[in-house]
């Protein structure tokens, strides 16, 4: 699983299959799933972002904690 944090990330790796805005690739993340995780990026001004739009905190992050979670497990690393 590779995370494509931001869109100039997903632009590079996705090429042609990103929506037109980062809001709907971002709604879109399970399309792009089990290869790329996309998110928005971390930065300080997306707090609006995240405001506007409560799904990510509902639907996107709960689904990555999930995978990050498995992927750790599946590669022997213990959670302490």
């Amino acid at each position: 699983m590779t995370l494509l944090v931001g869109s100039y990330a997903q632009a590079y790796y996705l090429k042609g299959r990103k929506r037109q805005t980062l809001t709907e690739t971002v709604r879109a993340f399970r399309e792009y799933l089990p290869e790329f995780f996309v998110l928005p990026h971390p930065s300080w001004r997306n707090k609006g972002w995240i405001r506007k739009n409560p799904w990510f905190t509902r639907l996107v992050i709960p689904e990555l904690r999930k995978r990050v979670h498995t992927h750790m497990n599946a590669g022997g690393i213990r959670q302490v």
